[in-house]
């Protein structure tokens, strides 16, 4: 049996018309460029069977995961064309608000996820998502879809072991189209089929024809059933070609003529519309008919974008826009406080969300037998089992790229980094794929990322950093620092139930040097509420994490030594932080001493001073003190880092200046 028999005549019908809808949109769009009524156009000429292709043969409970490319995958899922122009044209109506360009979106009732710009990030999503699925035993896969370069980013390579290991319901469609922007494949690649690279993670790879859309029918719906019954991912390189510029502005002229002749010869469109005439399955007259009504359809729905108003909102709106807004009330305790350590806290806390909440996982590395490498962890795999509690492979990046797949999927993961050191490996995963979904497409993002972070353990340069003031400059991310058992454990739950992505700072040095009387109820401590950990009138110390016990050690020797009084303030989060007491706590004293561990340019301490100085400038009788770590690496040698490279080496010196000013 032909591939074209495998197929009904009324399925060949409907195939057609879903390949000739993207290739009229592209002909329209190209025709838009020309008479400047559009600025640009990422064109996917030429490579239509691959879209188009996947689509048709895939579930329409799959989700996909297109580039910008891949204008059939909207199409065959019967996207409606008028707010996609508006999407399309930055008109209102689109889907994004103006707030991110092209396919930059999700669509859940579509079951679609866009991209981002930075190559391969959306492939560890995939993973994600298809790990939902296996945990929810639906049946459904995810197929991803990344360019030839994209496989040389690390986000392939941790993707593709992170499926291989978890036999994930997972497929990649790597479109190898000859390019990336100017640089040929050949230049790029050691190796002339991409499919090979899959052995290498344990599951199968295939070269398919990716300009003949029967064949990309067929070889999906091969790799999607292999999926289903459980025998993990597949890679399929899709060979093809792109005969427009990277973007349209870039024009083809490193392109050798001969190749693009070549190519233009082996047209998908035109080659499946030979195939059905020759076979008599539809007519000349037919498909010209066809090409005619939907030029008639597309025309009308660009028209009426280029007809909308420009997108217009506010300071006020687009602030609002960048986090979910909580709605789950807050948890009172009413329960016995026994003294426990700041380590138990924590643990204490993912039991009881996990507990309370099956859609709460933990993954990282070594936090299931071991119980992670501080023993956080330890208990939860035996409790919550495997599914739940999972080790991941050494892939930082690729673990919080499935993190943003299974939130997407409704889940609320807990992602550990060994050491918050490490997150630096997860950074763009981090800062421009979970902070930003919110924004671009109103998708709640539940993912809460575990991170040990900070010094004075002799652990050196690459476990002691501590680098919370990168993600405090990132819209979007909410940023916790806990100083006491209680507030570990509050602050912790209550970070796990927001539907926003949480960087939850806990310091090595407390976990076990630190006790003190914790609710053993589930509790919520608020985001964004700082406390007043001891009162005063004389300054105010605003500080946080470790620096919350050196502001109360200190305050304790003033009042013994001079009789002035300290007012430490402990902002528990950074993002929102409480900027409310820190002014009613200056009113009062007059004098402001910022204290953190990090190093001092740049460090979080700077916002906070440059703040209070635009809204409390008269409430101050002095200069605002930083009392910070040297701008240096984190030194090996605990005298080092104690007497010299430390911000509590220079606390007493500091506040004894800013209380005699």
């Amino acid at each position: 049996m032909s591939a074209l028999d495998q197929i009904p005549n009324d399925e060949h019908h409907g195939l057609l018309r879903a390949l000739l809808l993207p290739r009229v949109i592209e002909e329209h769009m190209l025709r838009l460029i020309r008479h400047n009524r559009i600025s640009k156009w990422f064109s996917g000429y030429g490579q239509e069977a691959i879209a188009v292709g996947c689509t048709w043969a895939l579930r329409r409970s799959d989700v996909i995961l297109p580039l910008h490319r891949n204008l059939g995958v909207w199409t065959t899922r019967e996207v409606p064309l008028k707010p996609l122009f508006c999407q399309l044209m930055g008109r209102k109506g689109g889907y994004t608000m103006g707030r991110d360009r092209t396919f930059h979106f999700g669509l859940p009732e579509k079951r679609i996820v866009g991209m981002i710009s930075h190559l391969g990030a959306m492939l560890p999503v995939a993973c994600g998502i298809a790990q939902a699925a296996q945990l929810k035993n639906s049946g459904n896969v995810a197929a991803v879809f990344c360019g030839d370069g994209a496989t040389r980013e690390g986000d392939f390579h941790e993707a593709c072991s992170l499926a291989g290991v978890w036999k994930l319901p997972v497929l990649f469609i790597v479109e190898n189209n000859g390019y990336g922007l100017s640089t040929p494949t050949d230049e790029a690649l050691p190796i002339a089929n991409l499919a090979d690279a899959a052995s290498g993670y344990g599951f199968p790879g295939e070269s398919v024809d990716g300009n003949n859309v029967l064949s990309v029918v067929a070889a999906v719906r091969t790799a999607a059933e292999r999926a289903r019954a459980g025998k993990g991912a597949t890679l399929l390189e899709m060979k093809t070609f792109r005969r427009r510029g990277h973007e349209e502005a870039s024009g083809t002229k490193y392109v050798p003529q001969a190749l693009m002749e070549e190519w233009a010869q082996k047209d998908p469109v035109d080659q499946y519309i030979k195939r059905l005439t020759e076979a008599k399955v539809t007519s000349s007259k037919e498909v010209e008919d066809v090409r005619e009504e939907l030029s008639r359809i597309v025309s009308a729905a660009s028209e009426y974008a280029l007809a909308q108003p420009m997108v217009e909102s506010s300071p006020d709106r687009e602030k609002a826009a960048v986090f979910v807004p909580t709605s789950t009330p807050l948890r009172p305790s009413h329960g016995s406080q026994p003294e426990i350590r700041v380590v138990d806290a924590i643990r204490e806390a993912m039991w009881q969300a996990m507990d309370e909440d099956d859609r709460v996982l933990l993954m990282g590395q070594d936090v299931a037998e071991y119980g992670g490498v501080f023993k956080t962890s330890a208990g939860l795999m035996e409790k919550f089992g495997r599914e739940r509690v999972r080790n991941t492979p050494i892939i930082e990046s690729g673990i919080l790229g499935a993190a943003l797949g299974l939130a997407l999927e409704g889940f609320r993961p807990i992602i550990e980094m060994q050491y918050a050191d490490f997150i630096a490996c997860g950074f763009n995963q981090i800062v421009n794929n979970l902070a930003t979904t919110t924004y671009r497409w109103n998708a709640p993002v539940n993912v809460t990322i575990r991170a040990p972070f900070g010094g004075h353990i002799g652990a050196g340069p690459f476990h002691s950093q501590c680098k919370e003031a990168w993600f405090c400059h990132v819209p979007g991310l909410k940023v916790v620092v806990p100083a006491t058992p209680s507030d570990a454990k509050g602050l912790l739950l209550a970070s796990i139930a927001d539907p926003n992505p949480v960087l939850y700072f806990e310091h090595k040095h407390l976990y076990r040097s630190t006790r003190g009387p914790v609710p053993n109820d589930i509790f919520d401590v608020p985001l964004g509420s700082a406390v007043c950990a001891h009162p005063g009138e004389d300054v105010t110390i605003v500080t946080y994490g470790l620096g919350v016990q050196w502001a109360l050690e200190e305050a304790q020797l003033q009042k013994e030594q001079t009789g002035a009084g300290v007012e430490v303030v402990d902002l528990r989060t950074l993002v929102p932080w409480d900027k409310d007491l820190v002014l009613a706590s200056l009113k009062k004293t007059g004098r402001l001493l910022v204290l953190h561990e990090a190093s001092m340019t740049g460090g979080f301490g700077g916002e906070i001073t440059a703040r209070i100085v635009e809204e409390g400038f008269e409430y101050l009788d002095a200069p605002p003190v930083r009392v910070a770590s040297l701008d240096t690496p984190v030194p090996f040698s605990l005298n080092l880092e104690t007497e010299i490279f430390s911000a509590r080496a220079r606390l007493k010196e500091s506040l004894d200046h800013l209380l005699r000013y």
